[in-house]
């Protein structure tokens, strides 16, 4: 009698070559997700489809398909101790693809990802969660992180204000995210994008959407699908097997800090899209940056980055932009604000990126946004950002005079309370 593919099996290590791949699958629309999902059974039967339904997950109840291309193998509803996504990752997501891994090492993994997970997420997870005694990677090879992207819908899901809460689809109780939020980290951190279909506008907008996706996501792979008709095969070799995960990758709004590309500075319009990179030394007013903000993203679809004010010169601001919400908050210290002894807190990346960029003045504090709009003027925008910044006299004033400006966001991003493993951009929101 065979064994269920849940079965517990030899708890040792396996050999690294034997290790089942994995393909992570997230996306918004799920619609369009599952149906990547399909094509990838169709071109391998033997693949193994993970799948969790949290339509409950705030009662302490999930639901997890688990399918091959023959049809179910199994479907289980799950009680978890906490309702949460978290939860739901470490107490039966990891190990479900651990078992599957152990009793199937012959057999290739796709998990999807509920459309209000968020991809990054998932990646913590594996990093810092352990099954067993030890961290999933261990049993799995993360091949990939894909994200399918509806043509349908891009548009709307990036201009939409809706929070998660609204639309009774938050993925807990103290779930506060808005969906143009979960939309836009969903495609920033893939590797692998799938713009799915066609939009209803015609060909023009279709490749207005795959230049967006291009400047939201610069570092990532973009494949269209876009026929009635889908060749499977063609589209699993595009999408399985290409290793282009790198767990090494700082989340998006550490890329600056880090030294990776925050994004494209493409000022001339590309079917109307432009993508303009803001990078400056001197520090932000803070009373004249906050009476801006509304100006600088008004035309904007994305913004993202971080920023040093004046008034508050120890702390890395993020800064994050989407669906009409501002969300700024503490990245930490820069390290010119560090004693020495605590620079080994910093990873390497990150003090190799700031030496190179070092100022004998204004050490590695810096200003680095990217900003991302349809007809989006981006001479006009830099002029506008570059009016917050301080003056020759201003700087002339010194520290100490800047730490008494009218301060907007003081008292917004706190230092002594902040974990040096967390990115916290809740601080302030406008």
């Amino acid at each position: 009698m065979p064994s269920s593919p849940l079965a517990p099996a030899d708890t040792a290590t396996m050999d690294p070559q034997a290790r089942p791949s994995l393909t992570v699958l997230g996306g918004f629309w799920p619609a369009a997700t599952f149906a990547v999902a399909r094509t990838l059974l169709a071109a391998d039967p033997s693949l193994l489809l993970v799948r969790h339904d949290l339509s409950d997950i705030r009662d302490g109840v999930i639901r997890r398909v688990i399918r091959s291309g023959a049809g179910i193998v199994s479907d289980d509803q799950v009680d978890l101790m906490h309702g949460c996504v978290s939860c739901t990752l470490r107490e039966d997501v990891l190990p479900t693809l651990a078992r599957l891994a152990r009793s199937h090492p012959d057999r290739d993994l796709v998990l999807m990802l509920p459309e209000v997970v968020e991809p990054e997420a998932v990646a913590a997870a594996c990093a810092h969660c352990l099954v067993d005694g030890a961290p999933v990677t261990d049993l799995i090879r993360i091949d990939s992180y894909v994200t399918v992207v509806d043509a349908e819908h891009l548009l709307d899901g990036l201009a939409s204000t809706d929070d998660l809460r609204d639309l009774g689809i938050h993925a807990a109780e103290d779930d506060h995210r808005a969906l143009a939020d979960v939309v836009v980290r969903q495609i920033e951190y893939a590797d692998t994008l799938v713009l799915w279909g066609r939009s209803p506008e015609g060909p023009f907008d279709t490749s207005r959407l795959s230049v967006l996706l291009q400047r939201m996501a610069p570092w990532a792979a973009q494949i269209h699908v876009g026929t009635d008709v889908v060749d499977a095969d063609e589209l699993s070799r595009q999408l399985r097997d290409t290793d282009r995960h790198r767990p090494e990758t700082p989340g998006v709004l550490a890329r600056g800090l880090e030294g990776y590309a925050l994004g494209v500075h493409e000022p001339q319009s590309d079917c109307g899209v432009v993508s303009a990179v803001f990078r400056a030394r001197r520090p932000f007013h803070p009373r004249r940056l906050h009476e801006m903000l509304e100006t600088v993203n008004a035309d904007v679809i994305r913004s993202r980055g971080h920023i040093w004010l004046a008034s508050q010169t120890d702390t890395v601001v993020a800064w994050e932009f989407a669906g009409g919400g501002l969300g700024m908050g503490s990245l930490g210290r820069w390290l010119v604000a560090l004693p020495d002894e605590d620079w080994d807190h910093a990873s390497d990346q990150r003090r190799l990126a700031a030496a190179l960029d070092w100022d004998h003045y204004y050490g590695d504090r810096h200003q680095h946004l990217v900003f991302l709009g349809l007809d989006l003027d981006a001479v006009d925008l830099h002029h506008t950002l570059a009016d917050c910044l301080l003056t020759d006299a201003e700087l002339a004033d010194g520290e100490d005079a800047w730490r008494s400006y009218d301060d907007p966001f003081a008292g917004c991003f706190p230092l002594a309370t902040l974990d040096p493993d967390r990115t916290d951009t809740e601080g302030a929101v406008s």
